[in-house]
């Protein structure tokens, strides 16, 4: 029996395509949209022993929403996972009850589980210079080791996610003073690059032994295919076992650590937001890790009441 009729797979097909198409969401966000429906949709059809047409979803209840939880929560899947599905079913469903004019409600109406945020873990300011030092150590091959301590430079330096530094190509050698970095969402950005990074790109590519050709991938794996995230990843494993740092020092925290290390030094939250790509200054604000005495100078900095107070001296 499948389980799903062809006109609901078309709908969620043209759903999934206008999450990539319009909003800008990755292939693999757009595929876990898909699992997660999917399963949603799998799990209903053996509820209610009927294949799920565009009908049958039009007539989910609340009742049946309570069970797909329970019935999910039961497969050792987290809250924190669950709040993810169910975010996806409630955006699919939105969007169908839009387009075959249906009441969403008892969709729409279902609570996430409540969870406890992962705060980052930003590193130190040495311990951020001794991880970009002992990532040079990990390689026996000189340009290895120049390409490792490159990437994890450009990570820190310009605060750029693992992905975005990999989509650099030959074209942006020699680095600029900026780059226009393309982030989530295809939403584009101006970033400034520190002269560290620059220099450390500059005696990788010196180094590399593979022609770095301007429609081509600038950091290159062993044979000269693109570099997988994971190399990185394991270098600064090694790095950060020599160093005693924990398991939260990874690629993505550096890109913390420029966040946080930018606002500890006197720079402004809205413009570390524009660095970041961020959409929301809650999450930048989620990035930093600077203690209350901090965010009290940036609030007395910059709240209009704060400079009301000094006769408008800021």
């Amino acid at each position: 029996m499948s389980l799903i009729s062809p006109a609901a797979a078309d709908a969620l097909n043209a759903w999934l395509e206008g999450q990539k198409t319009l909003r800008g969401a990755s292939p693999n966000t757009v595929e876990a949209y898909r699992r997660d429906v999917l399963d949603y949709i799998a799990f209903l059809a053996a509820h209610s022993g009927t294949p799920q047409g565009l009908a049958a979803l039009s007539r989910v209840t609340i009742s049946d929403m309570r069970a797909w939880m329970a019935h999910t929560r039961s497969g050792d899947v987290g809250a924190r996972s669950l709040a993810r599905k169910l975010s996806a079913v409630k955006s699919f469903t939105r969007w169908l009850a839009e387009r075959e004019g249906f009441e969403p409600t008892a969709v729409l109406a279902t609570r996430a589980p409540k969870f406890q945020r992962k705060l980052p873990r930003p590193l130190a300011e040495d311990a951020a210079r001794a991880m970009i030092d002992t990532v040079e150590l990990q390689a026996r091959q000189d340009w290895v080791a120049a390409r490792d301590m490159a990437v994890v430079t450009v990570l820190y330096g310009c605060g750029l996610r693992i992905s975005e530094a990999l989509s650099l190509t030959g074209a942006d050698l020699p680095l600029p003073p900026v780059l226009r970095i393309s982030g989530k969402g295809n939403k584009d950005r101006v970033v400034p690059v520190i002269d560290a990074a620059r220099a450390a790109v500059a005696r990788y590519a010196q180094l590399c032994p593979h022609p770095l050709e301007a429609a081509q991938p600038l950091f290159r794996g062993l044979r000269g295919g693109p570099l997988n995230p994971r190399a990185i990843q394991k270098v600064m494993e090694q790095a950060r076992m020599q160093l005693g740092l924990p398991a939260s020092a990874t690629p993505h925290a550096m890109r913390h650590s420029f966040a946080t290390h930018l606002l500890n030094a006197g720079g402004d939250l809205r413009a570390i937001q524009e660095l970041l790509g961020h959409a929301s200054l809650s999450t930048t604000q989620a990035y930093t890790a600077v203690d209350t005495a901090r965010l009290m100078q940036v609030y007395e900095a910059s709240h209009p009441r704060a400079a009301i107070r000094t006769g408008g001296r800021t």
